[in-house]
């Protein structure tokens, strides 16, 4: 699909970004931009390495297709910075989890002849780091694709081509619509398992001795990186805040109905929460 791709910041993402375009042929040339010095040190020894640069402009300067994998508050800075280095018709994307001000500012960055397309793959772990990366970690997952109104068609549909082509299944929607989403199936299960766990931290600490995989599978996500999810749940405030008061006033309700020995109702939240799980597409 591509003469030569660009992977900004790789950790998990866009090291799996890279694995992937490299076992899949979408590109002939990978050239990558990590932060720290060491880092770059250690992947350009990598076989989907095969260039390693400075600087996030170098890196992009001749790429026709750049892939952001920073945390959620760099990217839009990336963006910015990389404008003036691209070439002519070159697309950018991201890996972020908040599409709203992340498109809109990636957008206004570009200039005239180049294109802006936010994505978010629906493939991360609690494990983060380019050392877990995987070349099918995109293989049957979702990857939402969140252009604006004024975003260019074609490109939009050189984004989606690209998943694509990593085995993703692809879904388009309004950057606002997507954070609307994953505030309720993504960011709001990772607050529930991490106040669980801190709570649980100011019980006896021997109690987690005997936790079976109840609490290991409730709570798994609670092991992300705390300040990774800062920056998420910063970008992503208010879709946030809306899940998390109609999350409460549905415990409330089960609170109720638990103190007034309404055993049915008690029931009937657990069989339509039995009936939710169990209609989950079963993960590659």
């Amino acid at each position: 699909m591509f003469e030569h791709i660009a992977i900004l910041a790789p950790g998990l993402l866009g090291a799996s970004v890279a694995q992937a375009v490299r076992r899949l042929d979408v590109a002939r040339t990978i050239s990558v931009w990590a932060r720290r010095p060491e880092t770059r040190l250690k992947l350009k020894q990598l076989q989907w390495c095969d260039q390693m640069h400075d600087t996030p402009a170098d890196a992009a300067r001749a790429a026709q297709l750049v892939v952001i994998c920073s945390p959620v508050d760099a990217i839009a800075p990336l963006a910015t910075l990389i404008a003036p280095a691209l070439a002519p018709g070159a697309l950018v994307t991201d890996v972020g989890s908040v599409k709203g001000e992340v498109s809109r500012l990636g957008h206004a960055a570009m200039r005239a002849g180049t294109h802006f397309v936010g994505s978010h793959p629906m493939a991360g772990s609690e494990k983060t780091g380019w050392e877990h990366a995987r070349a099918d970690l995109f293989t049957h997952r979702t990857v939402f694709v969140t252009p604006l109104m004024e975003s260019d068609p074609a490109a939009v549909q050189r984004i989606v081509g690209f998943w694509a082509a990593l085995e993703a299944e692809v879904v388009t929607l309004n950057p606002d619509r997507h954070d609307e989403i994953v505030a309720h199936i993504s960011h709001l299960p990772k607050v529930l398992a991490s106040t669980l766990c801190s709570y649980l931290q100011h019980r006896d600490h021997t109690w987690r001795n005997y936790a079976g995989g109840g609490l290991r599978d409730t709570t798994r996500i609670a092991a992300g990186d705390p300040h990774l999810w800062r920056t998420i749940l910063e970008q992503n405030r208010d879709e946030i805040l809306h899940a998390l008061h109609a999350y409460q006033d549905e415990l409330h309700h089960f609170q109720m109905a638990l103190a007034n020995r309404d055993w049915l109702e008690i029931q009937a939240i657990f069989e339509r929460g039995k009936a939710y799980r169990d209609q989950f597409r079963p993960l590659p």
